[in-house]
């Protein structure tokens, strides 16, 4: 019961990024616009204006590491919920869609056309119509290398070291330390240390 009650008094937001399910209402839509203010000023940057965009990204995201890059364009939605830690790399025309948390790790490589989503709609088709929504978060721990046009979906984790081939659809957690490809994502290979 007083899980129930809990459930009540939280924010949609709060249900949001604890990964309960919510209703998308003004309070989001009004985080999700502010957002995109700033990122469509870091995309009308163009490649050059590094110092300019690391300061937006700083504003942007939840926390980014100083020797991080990510090359425009870039879209994402709740980017305070985004955690890129120190020497990643994120090519461009990166989305990432975090309603839920995205936690990038050390020395991540992201190539072009990467797609990471954490969330997804209700089933119910009546649900869906009143807006009910889910987000699971998804990790990529350190030293992952991910191809390009990959799609990492809602509650994934990649494990440390690991290689996602290009054009990879992930709906289930890699482990670490081995190469997978293919939609939907295997595991191809193990990596020797």
């Amino acid at each position: 019961m007083k899980e129930i009650d809990m459930k009540r008094n939280l924010s949609e937001f709060d249900k949001m990024i604890n990964e309960i399910e919510y209703k998308q209402n003004q309070e989001l839509m009004d985080l999700l616009l502010e957002n995109k203010k700033f990122m469509d000023e870091y995309n009308d940057l163009g490649t050059t204006d590094i110092k300019t965009r690391k300061k937006l990204l700083k504003i942007m995201l939840g926390y980014i590491h100083e020797s991080v890059d990510i090359l425009p364009p870039f879209i994402c939605d709740y980017g305070k919920n985004i955690t890129i830690d120190e020497h990643s790399f994120i090519n461009h025309n990166c989305t990432i869609l975090a309603e839920a948390n995205v936690i990038i790790g050390k020395y991540v490589r992201i190539a072009p056309n990467v797609s990471i989503y954490t969330v997804g709609h209700a089933e119910n088709p009546l649900k869906r119509k009143e807006g009910y929504s889910y987000a699971k978060k998804v990790i990529i721990e350190d030293n992952v290398w991910i191809g390009g046009n990959v799609i990492i979906l809602p509650g994934v984790t990649i494990g440390e070291n690991s290689i996602i081939g290009a054009g990879s659809v992930i709906n289930k957690s890699i482990p670490k330390n081995v190469v997978a490809a293919g939609n939907p994502c295997k595991i191809i290979k193990e990596i020797e240390e």
